[in-house]
């Protein structure tokens, strides 16, 4: 299909779950202002971990988007994805009237998680050692597997469009954001909701990374820890949390008067076909990915004014990305802003694109961008690169491109832009 015949994606709503809250505006904010949301660990003991802090949510509360005893049962992660997916359907004004009216055969949810009901596993692994199987409770099965987040949100939503999960560990969101889109463009839905979600702070899921000599073991100071392109960087730091957005037809918004925050212009998928958790140290498999983004939304890389890293604070990873985008833009890099999210509110692995795309989106909407905090000691190949280190900076944002990596050599790229009529 020609691009000038394509049907124009825009993004309606935003909602989302985070070590700072669950307000959209809140949450930048606070991204804006360099606050850390690295905290010790108290959801479990983990005094003998070598890693004992995180991004942890504490004292969530879902109230009024989830049933309560419903809340009590389901695993966390699917908790975040009702509250996320329901309050961007609240800020893109659907309201319980317009859902009524709403063709709820072309509205779909493609909500993803890497990991899943971890929490439910683990709780179920023990009943069935120390308890038996007799104990084991029948909705173990549905409460672990990575669909039942969306799934469940669909059967409250009565949406009975597409409808399915993506695990690409931590490229989840992006892959299920370019996916709805899909959906959308090809005439299957005109409203999505999409992102990524994640709970994965307990026993198993820090002994996990713990094991894979991932983290970070600045436990002396938390908020110090997750420090991307910084000579001094251990590791990264666990996050958890949801990012959903409300992607539409531009007809569709249009014709029931929606916010439109940001158009979404493309997208595209990679794999590096490397190694299990390794990217590529030269960043071919990212910088094919950034140039089929680029070829997706029919612009040129003289467009882009701003990128949202993946940026995890690994040593491998953080300059990998930096290899990709010199590949990319070369000397234009001096004229490119970007900038590291996970610096303070760690990688909230399969939610990390959908909390990452509404940074994006709030850069564009408010034309500033956050900062990237602990950068005291860079790397010398982020020479000529402006990576917002530690004051957030005033910059007019027209189209920005949003990373995301996972094991296995998941690459993916987003591309948004300001909406103009």
């Amino acid at each position: 299909m020609d691009k000038k015949d394509r049907k124009r994606i825009v993004v309606t709503g935003m909602g989302l779950v985070s070590c700072f809250g669950n307000d959209v505006d809140i949450f930048y904010n606070k991204l804006l202002a360099g606050e850390s949301g690295i905290v010790p660990i108290e959801g479990f003991p983990c005094a003998d971990y070598p890693t004992r802090f995180a991004g942890e949510i504490r004292n969530f509360d879902t109230g009024p988007y989830l049933d309560k005893k419903q809340a009590r049962r389901v695993d966390p992660f699917v908790r975040y994805t009702a509250v996320a997916g329901k309050k961007a359907l609240e800020m893109g004004g659907v309201t319980p009237e317009v859902l009524a009216q709403l063709d709820k055969t072309r509205c779909g949810v493609l909500i993803g998680s890497g990991m899943g009901g971890m929490s439910c596993f683990y709780d179920g692994v023990d009943t069935l050692l120390n308890k038996g199987f007799k104990r084991l409770t029948p909705f173990f099965v549905p409460f672990i597997i990575t669909n039942m987040g969306g799934a469940l949100l669909a059967i409250d939503l009565g949406f009975m469009g597409p409808n399915y999960s993506i695990s690409t560990a931590c490229a989840t969101s992006n892959y299920c954001i370019h996916a709805a889109a899909q959906h959308i463009r090809n005439g299957d839905a005109d409203l999505m909701l999409c992102g990524g979600a994640e709970s994965a702070i307990l026993p198993i899921g820090l002994a996990g990374f713990v094991a894979c000599r991932a983290l970070s073991e600045r436990n002396e100071d938390p908020t110090k820890a997750s420090r991307p392109w910084d000579k001094q960087r251990d590791g990264f730091v666990m996050g958890e949390g949801a990012g959903v957005l409300l992607l539409e037809s531009l007809e569709h918004a249009l014709a029931r008067g929606a916010p439109i925050f940001a158009e979404y212009l493309g997208g595209h998928i990679s794999c590096d076909a490397h190694h299990m958790t390794d990217p590529r140290s030269d960043g071919l498999g990212v910088s094919l990915c950034i140039e089929g983004a680029i070829k997706d939304a029919g612009i040129t890389k003289e467009d882009i004014d701003y990128i949202n890293a993946h940026a995890t604070s690994t040593q491998v990873g953080d300059m990998c990305e930096i290899q990709a985008v010199k590949k990319v833009f070369g000397g234009r890099m001096s004229n490119i802003k970007m900038n590291g999210t996970k610096s303070m509110i760690g990688h909230c692995l399969g939610a990390a694109g959908g909390i990452e795309a509404i940074a994006t989106i709030k850069a564009i909407e408010t034309g500033m961008l956050h900062p990237t905090i602990n950068h005291n000691d860079p790397e010398p190949e982020l020479e000529g690169i402006d990576v917002v280190p530690n004051v957030a900076q005033k910059h007019p944002v027209k189209v920005a491109i949003s990373n995301s990596f996972g094991f296995g050599g998941h690459n993916s790229t987003l591309v948004f832009a300001e909406y103009n009529a």
